[in-house]
C-alpha cells in the first residue's frame, strides 16, 4: 500500500532513508519523533499518511509563507484542490468558510495550522467535531529555548492538543541537539514516542569559513560573479545591512533582491516570488527568510555576519544543495561580531543571556577550530563522524599537523573530577591556568592542587583539548544543564590506561602534505560538483522551457520538474507521456499536467541530433569535427551557456573556448552576449574589448602582459566578442 501511495501521490518508486519506517510508525498510531536535516524528506513523512489515512491531519506550522508554499506543493500533486488548506490569518471569512466546508465534506486531508490559530475557540470547537487522523508539529525545535527560533506559542501545543482530543502525534524538524530533541519530547509529552535520527551529514555541502575584514564587500562580490547566474543566499545580522548590500550587489550588475521582516509583506512576498521564480540570481536576507522554501537547486550561503548559534548556521547553510548537487557555505567571522552579538542580549533576562552566551561559544569554537568542520557540526547534533579527513571543508584541504596532548587530557579530566563535573568550559580554562575570578574564588576552587596546575599553556591551548576531548567523546555536556562538562565512561577509562591523543595547533602546518592540481581547484573553488544531465544541451533547453511555463503558470521552476527529474529526462530522452512518467520525480498527474512541451521539445532534439536512446539498447556515436562546430553554433544560437556546452561535449571549458575561436575565426559570426552577460562585469568587459579596438595585434600572450588585472579566460571571452563584432 506504501509504495503504491507513493508512486500515484508523488511519482517516486523508492523511499528516502527513514521515511518508510516513519510512515509505517504514524500508520500505526504511534507518537513519533523525526531528525531529519533539511533536503531529506521530511515533509512526505507526514503528507502521505495523512493521505492513506482516514479523517484531516492538523499540521501545525510556525509561517504563513511556509504553510502556503506546502499547500501549493500538495495541490499541484493533486488534480483536487481542496485536498490541502490552510487556516490563518491571511484569509476573509468566505474563505475560512470554503476551508471549513471542504473539511467537513471529507475532501480535505491535511489543513496547515499556526499555533496562535490552534488556539482560537472558535476553531477548537470545530476541530473537535471532525475526523483527525494524526497531529503533526514541524519545524519543532521552535518549542525549546536552546532552539535557533524560540517561539513561546508553540509550548503550549500539547494543552491545546488534549484540548481537542488526543491523536498521535509526529514531531518533525531539521536540527536539534541532543537538549533540544530532550525539550521537545518533554514538552509535548511524547517522551515515549517512536525516535528516527538521521545522519546530519550532508556530504555534498563544501564548508569554509573566512576572516572577516574591510574587504569583505569586493570578496563577496568577486565570489558571486564567478558563479554566473547560479542561485545563492548571502544572510545579514541586521536590517539595514541586508538593505545596503543588496543595493551594493545591484549596482555591480548583480541580481540580487532584499528580503527582511521590515518590508511590508507585499514587497517580501514578491521577492521570494522573483529568487524562486528565477527573476533574481541572489537574496540578501535575515534569518526571516529560507525556513520551508523548497528551492533545490541554491548553489551557495554566505554568511556576511557571524550566526547566533551553530543549529541557527546548519539550517541556513542547509537551504544549499537540496537537490544533492553543488553546495558552497561560506561563512565570515570576527570576534567584533561575537562582542557585538553579546551586547545585543544585555537587557534580556538572566536565563536568555546565559543560553545565548552558550550558543555563541559553540559557534565561536566551530569558526575558530583547526579541525574538520563537518566532525564539529556532526559532533554538535550528537552524531560522531570517524572519517579522518571529509575532503570537503577548508580545515581537511589544508590540513595542520597534530601534535600529543596525552598529558594535557590527564590534567583536563583531573581538574574536571577536582570540580566535581559542575562546572562549564570557560570556568575550566581559568581554573587551569591559574586565573583568581570572582567565581572560582567564591567557591574557594583556589586552594584545589588542581588550580593552577594547567599555567604552562595558554587559554587557547585548553580551549583546544577541550574540543578534541568532546569531540573523541572523553567528556560530554550535561543535557539538563547544559554546557556543565562531565566525564564520559571512555573518559574514565583513560584516566586509568592513558592512550595517544592528539590536538591540532595553530602555525603547525601540515609539511607532508603536497596539494595536487585538483585539490587547489578545490580550494579556490569551494569545492562540490553539481550533478549534471547526460546531455547538458538538452538540459539548458528544458530549464528554459520550464521557466517560460513557470512564468505563464505563475508557480516556480521546481514546481514544473525538480533538477533530479530534467536531468533523469536528458539521460533517458522519454518521448511519450508513458515514457515520461517513469521518470523519478514524475508520475502519472505531472506527466498529464506539465508533459506535452517537454516530450515534444525531447523528441525534436533526439530527431536533429541522430541520437540513439538508452531504450534502444545502442550508445550515441561520435560527432565529428565538421559536425562539432555545427553543433557549438546551433548551441550559441539557441542561448546554450559555454561551460554547460563544454560539459555536455566532454570538453574542458578552455577547448570550447578553441572551438568557438576557430569559428569565429574562420569568418562565421556569433552572438555570446547571453553568455559574457553572466560572467563578465559590465567594466571589466569594456575594458579589455578597448585594449583590442586599439591594439595592434590580438595575441593572447601580449594581451595578457598589458591587463594584468583580468583572467586569460576574461581576455579570450572578450576577445571572442571583439573578433566576431569587428571582423565578420
Amino acid at each position: 500500500m506504501l509504495h503504491k501511495g507513493l508512486k500515484k501521490y508523488f511519482g517516486f518508486d523508492t523511499f528516502k532513508g527513514n521515511q518508510e519506517a516513519i510512515i509505517e510508525s504514524i500508520l500505526a498510531g504511534k507518537d513519533t519523533f523525526v531528525l531529519m536535516p533539511t533536503g531529506g524528506g521530511k515533509s512526505l513523512c507526514y503528507q502521505l499518511p495523512a493521505l492513506l489515512l482516514e479523517g484531516t491531519a492538523i499540521i501545525i506550522s510556525p509561517l504563513i509563507a511556509l504553510m502556503k508554499n506546502q499547500v501549493d506543493a500538495m495541490r499541484n500533486y493533486s488534480e483536487e484542490d481542496g485536498i490541502a488548506h490552510f487556516l490563518n490569518s491571511s484569509l476573509n471569512k468566505g474563505e475560512i468558510e470554503t476551508v471549513k466546508r471542504d473539511i467537513l465534506s471529507g475532501k480535505t486531508k491535511m489543513l496547515y495550522v499556526a499555533p496562535e490559530t490552534l488556539t482560537k475557540l472558535e476553531n477548537v470547537d470545530f476541530l473537535r467535531n471532525i475526523k483527525i487522523s494524526f497531529y503533526a508539529v514541524d519545524e519543532a525545535h521552535c518549542i525549546s529555548e536552546w532552539g535557533h527560533d524560540f517561539r513561546p506559542e508553540y509550548r503550549r501545543i500539547r494543552p491545546i492538543i488534549s484540548e481537542i482530543g488526543a491523536r498521535p502525534v509526529i514531531a518533525l524538524t531539521a536540527t536539534a541537539t541532543p537538549k533540544v530533541q530532550h525539550d521537545i519530547q518533554k514538552t509535548l509529552g511524547m517522551t515515549a514516542a517512536e525516535v528516527f535520527k538521521s545522519s546530519f551529514n550532508r556530504s555534498n555541502l563544501y564548508y569554509e569559513v573566512r576572516d572577516k575584514n574591510e574587504h569583505i564587500d569586493r570578496e563577496i562580490i568577486k565570489y558571486i560573479l564567478s558563479q554566473g547566474n547560479k542561485s545563492g543566499i548571502v544572510y545579514c545580522l541586521s536590517r539595514k545591512k541586508v538593505t545596503d548590500f543588496a543595493e551594493i550587489l545591484q549596482a555591480n550588475n548583480i541580481r540580487a533582491l532584499p528580503y527582511h521582516a521590515g518590508l511590508d509583506a507585499a514587497t517580501r512576498s514578491a521577492n521570494q516570488d522573483a529568487f524562486l521564480m528565477e527573476k533574481a540570481d541572489v537574496i540578501v536576507a535575515t534569518i526571516a527568510f529560507g525556513m520551508g522554501i523548497d528551492k533545490p537547486d541554491v548553489r551557495y550561503v554566505i554568511h556576511y555576519d557571524v550566526p547566533k548559534s551553530l543549529e541557527g548556521y546548519y539550517q541556513e547553510t542547509g537551504r544549499a544543495g537540496r537537490d544533492e548537487g553543488e553546495g558552497k557555505c561560506i561563512a565570515f567571522y570576527s570576534e567584533k561580531d561575537l562582542q557585538k552579538l553579546e551586547r545585543f542580549m544585555q537587557g534580556k533576562p538572566v536565563s536568555e543571556q546565559e543560553i545565548g552566551k552558550q550558543l555563541l561559544l559553540e559557534t565561536a569554537a566551530y569558526a575558530e577550530t583547526m579541525v574538520c568542520r563537518r566532525k564539529m557540526l556532526l559532533h554538535y547534533f550528537g552524531e560522531d563522524y570517524d572519517i579522518p579527513n571529509c575532503g570537503h571543508c577548508d580545515n581537511c584541504l589544508t590540513p595542520k599537523n597534530k601534535v600529543e596532548a596525552k598529558e594535557l587530557l590527564i590534567t583536563l579530566l583531573d581538574a574536571i573530577t577536582a570540580l566535581k563535573e559542575k562546572q562549564k568550559a570557560d570556568y575550566l580554562v581559568n581554573f587551569l591556568i591559574g586565573k583568581e575570578t570572582s567565581d572560582i574564588e567564591t567557591y574557594g576552587h583556589t586552594e584545589l592542587e588542581e588550580f593552577g596546575t594547567g599555567s604552562d599553556e595558554v587559554a587557547s591551548t585548553w580551549e583546544i583539548v577541550i574540543r578534541q576531548a568532546l569531540l573523541d567523546n572523553y567528556i560530554k555536556k550535561d543535557i539538563e544543564h547544559y554546557g556543565i562538562l562531565k566525564m564520559t565512561k571512555k573518559g574514565k577509562d583513560f584516566l586509568k590506561k592513558p592512550v595517544s591523543f592528539k590536538i591540532t595547533k595553530e602555525g603547525e602546518e601540515d609539511d607532508n602534505l603536497e596539494m595536487g592540481g585538483d585539490d587547489a581547484d578545490m580550494m579556490n573553488s569551494g569545492g562540490g560538483r553539481s550533478g549534471g544531465a547526460a546531455d547538458t544541451v538538452l538540459f539548458s533547453m528544458m530549464k528554459d522551457l520550464q521557466k517560460k511555463l513557470s512564468k505563464k503558470l505563475n508557480v516556480p521552476p521546481y514546481v514544473i520538474f525538480q533538477p533530479a527529474s530534467l536531468e533523469a529526462m536528458a539521460t533517458s530522452y522519454p518521448v511519450t507521456l508513458e515514457e515520461l512518467q517513469n521518470i523519478p520525480g514524475v508520475g502519472a498527474g505531472k506527466a498529464k499536467r506539465y508533459g506535452e512541451e517537454f516530450v515534444e521539445l525531447i523528441k525534436k532534439h533526439v530527431e536533429e541530433n541522430d541520437i540513439i536512446r538508452p531504450e534502444d539498447l545502442r550508445v550515441k556515436t561520435v560527432a565529428n569535427k565538421s559536425k562539432l562546430k555545427v553543433s557549438i553554433v546551433q548551441a550559441i544560437d539557441r542561448k546554450v551557456a559555454l561551460d554547460d556546452l563544454a560539459e555536455s561535449k566532454g570538453m574542458e571549458f578552455s577547448e570550447i573556448l578553441s572551438e568557438v575561436e576557430a569559428i569565429v575565426y574562420s569568418g562565421t559570426k556569433i552572438n555570446i552576449d547571453y553568455f559574457l552577460e553572466e560572467v563578465l562585469d559590465r567594466d571589466v568587459l569594456e575594458d579589455i574589448y578597448l585594449y583590442f579596438q586599439e591594439a595592434e595585434t590580438d595575441d593572447l600572450a601580449e594581451a595578457q602582459e598589458e591587463l594584468t588585472d583580468y583572467s586569460e579566460t576574461e581576455i579570450r571571452l572578450a576577445r571572442i566578442k571583439f573578433i566576431s563584432d569587428m571582423a565578420n
